[in-house]
């Protein structure tokens, strides 16, 4: 039986705090592969800062030397938003036999009882929350109210590197170095393709 990691989010971009999280993860559950799934469309994020095909590029280029990572691109040919439940269903359609573990940070546990059709998707999967820098866990209040969650979620204490998607975005767009937080393929892709422009006036990336 197959375990599997299932890491969910925009990747906007993808740099080495979300590469930690997933080694992490991958050992200390001892998961046979995490499958990276780039959100075509999350139902919380009113927009994505770069299209589908620019943020499944920088994924692709971020895990490529990582046979244990693996990019799943379920929700990026799915049209509508990318709810989680429907992800799952889909990957139990092509392993049904495998178990399921979905990622998610410290930050974003309190939000789960709300999220689409959850009582459904626990079934589905287990829930494992990565510690960040700055966000307590309490899980007894992320599954109240919610008794399918209960027994259903685990915890990981990850490399505590406090790199943000946000963070990065605007350091490009102010003409400051982002080299040494993200792969240098996922730079270099940020570099040629002219993403996250700098604003007027400042100097371009590939300056720095």
């Amino acid at each position: 039986m197959r375990r599997l990691g299932v890491f969910g989010g925009s990747f906007d971009p993808i740099h080495y705090g979300h590469l930690a999280v997933a080694e992490a993860v991958r050992v200390d559950f001892a998961l046979d592969q995490v499958l990276f799934v780039p959100a075509a469309q999350q139902p919380l994020k009113a927009s994505h800062h770069t299209s589908a095909a620019d943020r499944r590029a920088m994924v692709a280029a971020a895990i490529a030397d990582n046979p244990n990572f693996v990019l799943c691109e379920l929700e990026l040919e799915r049209a509508g938003p990318s709810y989680t439940v429907d992800t799952l269903l889909s990957l139990h359609q092509l392993e049904p036999t495998a178990q399921f573990w979905f990622v998610l940070g410290a930050d974003a546990l309190s939000s789960l009882p709300r999220w689409h059709l959850i009582e459904q998707l626990a079934q589905l999967t287990r829930f494992l929350v990565v510690q960040r820098p700055g966000a307590s866990i309490d899980v007894a209040a992320a599954t109240a109210g919610v008794a399918a969650l209960h027994g259903r979620i685990d915890v990981c204490a990850a490399p505590a590197l406090d790199i943000s998607a946000t963070e990065l975005r605007q350091r490009v767009e102010q003409g400051r170095s982002v080299r040494y937080l993200l792969p240098d393929p996922v730079h270099a892709y940020i570099v040629t393709h002219h993403l996250y422009q700098p604003m007027q006036g400042q100097p371009a990336q590939a300056d720095l």
